[in-house]
């Protein structure tokens, strides 16, 4: 008991700070049983002691009761100790009548460090229960395992820890401000506190939120859950919760009894989760969103784009039959991959919501940043700043979760300001086993939610097998978003009644848990159950229900055996635009002209090369950086940063959006775009030349990211699949910084076509070239993105000037390494002047930035011109091209370095050297005549790169198909090497001296 007397000086500080926000009388009838503690209290409340007393001289009935005693005390003369009196009730057993008798005119010292300390004992108790009281809530439904890892009950949940025991049970309590657990009532018996703390805490739901640093923000979930009676559903609402349980039991029954051997990842085990998520739909259509982006592992997720998102019953009964060509199923992947995009009418709100599920592959939390860059979007385009009528919710596995690192890169996003989407709610399906992986051996933290700590989102551990729990949860977190606009974490703690498949055989790994599982009654019967029991619904009701859902899969099951049956494209796409496949491309029209007229590259170039006018203060080097842009322009050329923002300022003010994201990108890693400028003397004042060149212009978004590359360029491919018409580039750090984002590369941008149906636009900017900077800064791999190019290499297209446009319609993604800024210029308005969308890898330069040797002049950008696949030749060579003896193809920075050296040793008349800037698709047509031109010649391919690196390997084969066999081929370059560059400057200089002297020989 001593012990919590002599350290409750510091907490009774605190307690009386924390009544700042009270009421004058409130605060006096909390601090009154405190200030006799003089001694403890070092003058803390001298402030409310004079208060009270000046207004207790005023009227005496203005003061607490114990305040009136102990000031007339004092007035008569008794010291403070003594003249302290307890509130009648304070410290009694409900049993004891409050009368003069019962309360003595002066009470020791030694009671009334009892009565304090008891207090602050009992005070601090529900402050443990609050922070730790999760730790012993019942979440497992099979019984077996405790969600936290762990079986130990935390010590401070415990009487005894607080000097408290069975004697002080029936004694009665102030409540401090900081729980609601009284409702109507400021004082309760320690048993009815240790019930009602108990059953807010430790009953089936684990609440997990006093990491969180503002007091509000817990005081509003404490609110919500302590709050006597507060998780209660009427009658309509627990017959609306048991017929969503019906249809997500009996989807997951039809399949079974009709495709018994076929997987499907059912959610049998988290049959909850279908009303959940359509509790956190009704509730957040209430708050005003109208369009709900979703992203989810294949758990499930037939089961939700059948009823949460309503997808046709036909349509998903169809992908099940096994005569389906890939053709027809307009997908190369299976069918609990595809996304979907629907919208419907909302019943609870009755207003219309969109919803959409967007295609993840089993790269599981790949799809969480793809998601959030959707969502980013599409409240761009709205107008929606603050995230009110567009939002996301995202779906995890707890192995997933807790174990794959572009969680925490996703979560790292939700604040930044061009990335965050204004809260997410995320529901994570916590089977409680990965694979076959037990929880105990897959993760180091106790729970599998805790990464999303980081970000102070509110964590609400909930058993699955509690369904009128689980609805309040997800209408707290809905609720909760809708307030704060921050994410918020629903942990559904449930299992998995097969194994990782319907197939899969679980009991070789987990006897003990499949065990239990076997012996497990599914959620519907318990919930049914107590359903009858309360009189909600009759067995009939209950019978007629599922009767009613099993006779509508029937028939949609007929119809898709029938041949009236039709599977869409369409039916599966995530992001459907509108209007912009109507027209198609015309395969007999070349691509349109991408130049534009001289009075706009003018306008363009000289807004972004001017400073900002008034007090604005622009760093002294930059000044100079923008005179040499405008000198520059007016002798009619341009540098690489000034190619880039000609075409990003044309495209705006043809009113086309431009987003462009990554590590460092306002500035430019090589300190060469300098496209936002901070003023030298005032924080946060910042000027960007491309939304100041007219006041109809699109806007142009510019942001530096966080040091992620897998979530942030998932995130840009999100952005990019809600419009068409806006141009969304990421550009790596250095080019070889793409491979730590290399699943988003594989299972997103370069299959999304064929898997998915989805096109996309985007652009990846990859710093690329060999200055010596060592394996870490030289190559973006473009040999990885060439491997994964599908034009096929021993078939030459078709013969006619116009294919070109077909290659490109044809392709998964466009290889391209422009050598000149007019080129870049134009291969970036190409992406939006072409009638579809594909991905653009592009290898951007480094030394040449700055090379006056690779600039172009204004007029290759002006109207009529276009970009060019290939580059020939325009030197000596090109006039006699039958003395020529070597046609050197090379593409990117080295042909800068092999002209140097062709003119250095005088052999421009000899040797020919022509580059490629398109190399996939391969410019079959375009070789062709290069070779038929030399055709004395021999050809060469040249590259920085090491020979099983870069390009040859995919250039070789198309070069032989374009050519022929009789033509002679060789290779210029680097041998085979294991690293991409050695990291050793005169090793470099050596080696790129020897593939020059074979390249020229």
């Amino acid at each position: 008991m001593m012990y919590a007397a002599r350290t409750c000086a510091r907490l009774l500080r605190e307690r009386l700070a924390s009544y700042g926000k009270l009421s004058l009388h409130k605060r006096w009838q909390q601090t009154a049983v405190l200030v006799a503690q003089e001694p403890f209290l070092n003058g803390s409340s001298g402030n409310y002691v004079e208060e009270m007393y000046i207004s207790w001289k005023e009227d005496p009935k203005s003061v607490h009761r114990s305040w009136d005693a102990y000031f007339r005390q004092v007035q008569s003369g008794k010291p403070p100790g003594q003249a302290y009196q307890p509130p009648p009730i304070l410290g009694q057993s409900p049993g004891m009548v409050a009368t003069r008798q019962t309360v003595p005119s002066a009470v020791d010292q030694s009671t009334i460090n009892e009565l304090v300390s008891d207090h602050m004992a009992v005070y601090s108790l529900i402050r443990c229960y609050q922070i730790r009281g999760h730790h012993m809530a019942q979440l497992d439904p099979l019984g077996i395992l405790q969600a936290d890892l762990s079986e130990t009950v935390p010590a401070d949940l415990s009487l005894e820890y607080w000097g408290l025991g069975e004697s002080d049970l029936d004694k009665v309590f102030q409540l401090p401000n900081t729980t609601y657990i009284g409702g109507d009532n400021d004082v309760l018996t320690l048993r009815e506190i240790l019930n009602r703390l108990n059953n807010v805490y430790c009953g089936h739901i684990g609440l997990d939120y006093m990491f969180i640093p503002e007091k509000s923000k817990c005081d509003w979930i404490r609110k919500r859950f302590e709050t006597p009676g507060i998780i209660q559903l009427d009658m309509e609402d627990k017959r609306t919760l048991a017929k969503r349980l019906i249809r997500s039991t009996g989807f997951e029954a039809f399949l079974a009894k009709k495709w018994s051997s076929e997987k499907r990842f059912g959610i049998e085990g988290c049959e909850v989760l279908i009303p959940a998520m359509k509790t956190i739909i009704d509730k957040s259509s209430e708050f005003g969103v109208e369009s709900i982006i979703m992203g989810m592992p294949h758990r499930g997720r037939l089961n939700v784009l059948a009823n949460v998102c309503r997808k046709s019953l036909e349509q998903i009964f169809t992908q099940f039959d096994p005569t389906l060509e890939a053709s027809d199923e307009g997908s190369g992947d299976v069918k609990y991959h595809l996304g979907m995009s629907h919208e419907l009418l909302n019943r609870a709100t009755n207003k219309l919501v969109r919803l959409a599920v967007v295609a993840n592959p089993s790269h599981l939390e790949a799809v969480d940043p793809v998601v959030e860059g959707k969502t980013r979007s599409e409240q761009f385009y709205r107008g929606d700043s603050q995230g009110k009528k567009v939002m996301s919710v995202l779906i995890h596995g707890d192995a997933a979760f807790s174990g794959q690192g572009v969680v925490y890169e996703t979560f790292h996003l939700s604040a930044l300001p061009q990335y965050t989407t204004h809260g997410t709610i995320h529901i994570v399906v916590n089977n409680q086993i990965g694979f076959t992986t037990d929880p105990r051996v897959a993760r180091s933290s106790p729970y599998c939610t805790d990464v999303a700590k980081v970000v102070d989102a509110p964590i609400f551990h909930v058993n699955a097998d509690d369904p009128e729990a689980v609805m309040h949860v997800c209408k707290v977190a809905a609720e909760w978003r809708a307030e704060f606009g921050k994410d918020v974490v629903i942990d559904l703690v449930c299992y998995r009644r097969h194994g990782h498949n319907e197939g899969d055989n679980p009991m070789f790994t987990q006897p003990i848990m499949y065990k239990n599982v076997n012996k497990k009654n599914h959620v519907l019967d318990l919930y049914a159950k107590r359903l009858i029991d309360e009189g909600v619904v009759t067995e009939e009701w209950l019978q007629e229900e599922k009767a009613n859902y099993d006779k509508i899969c029937e028939e949609a099951f007929s119809e898709s055996k029938s041949d009236k049956r039709v599977l869409l494209n369409r039916d599966w796409l995530d992001s459907p635009w509108k209007g912009f496949f109507q027209k198609g491309y015309c395969p007999t029209q070349p691509v349109k002209p991408t130049g534009i007229p001289l009075e706009t590259l003018k306008h363009v170039g000289n807004v972004f090369s001017a400073a900002p006018g008034g007090d604005f203060k622009v760093h002294g080097g930059l000044r100079r950086i923008l005179k040499a842009r405008h000198d520059l322009l007016e002798r009619g050329y341009v540098d690489w940063a000034m190619g880039e923002a000609l075409a990003f300022g044309s495209l705006l003010m043809e009113s086309v959006q431009v987003r462009l994201s990554g590590q460092d990108v306002e500035r430019g890693t090589f300190s060469h775009r300098h496209h936002i400028l901070h003023d030298q003397d005032k924080d946060k004042v910042t000027y960007c030349a491309l939304n100041d060149l007219s006041t109809e212009q699109a806007p142009y978004t510019v942001c530096n990211s966080s040091l992620s590359e897998y979530a942030v360029l998932g995130f840009e491919l999100g952005f990019s699949m809600t419009n068409p018409f806006a141009l969304v580039c990421w550009e790596a750090q250095f080019g070889d910084f793409n491979n730590t984002a290399q699943c988003i590369i594989d299972q997103f941008i370069s299959s999304g076509h064929d898997k998915w149906v989805r096109q996309s636009g985007l652009t990846m900017l990859l710093p690329h070239g060999y200055e010596g900077m060592g394996p870490e800064h030289s190559s973006a791999r473009p040999e990885r993105f060439l491997q994964m190019s599908n034009d096929n290499p021993e078939v030459f297209p078709t013969n006619n000037e116009l294919f070109e446009v077909n290659q490109l319609y044809s392709t998964n993604w466009q290889v391209v390494n422009c050598s000149t800024p007019a080129n870049y210029f134009h291969v970036l308005r190409r992406q939006i002047v072409l009638e579809f969308r594909k991905p653009l890898i592009l290898m951007t330069p480094k030394s040449l930035l700055r090379l006056e040797a690779a600039r172009s002049h204004i007029d290759e950008m002006a109207e009529g011109t276009s970009f060019r696949r290939v580059i020939p030749d325009s030197g000596p060579a090109s006039v006699n091209p039958e003395k020529v003896r070597k046609l050197l193809l090379c593409t990117g920075k080295v042909y800068y370095d092999l002209a140097k050296e062709r003119t250095k040793r005088g052999l421009e008349e000899d040797i020919a050297i022509s580059r490629v800037e398109q190399i996939s698709p391969f410019p079959f047509d375009l070789i062709k005549a290069e070779n038929q031109k030399y055709d004395n010649a021999e050809i060469v391919w040249a590259q920085e790169e090491p020979m099983n690196m870069g390009y040859w390997t995919y250039v070789h084969p198309r070069l032989v198909t374009s050519v022929g066999d009789n033509v002679k081929i060789s290779y210029a370059g680097r041998p085979p090497a294991a690293s991409t560059a050695t990291g050793n400057k005169h090793q470099h200089i050596s080696e790129q001296e020897d593939l020059i002297n074979k390249a020229l020989e």
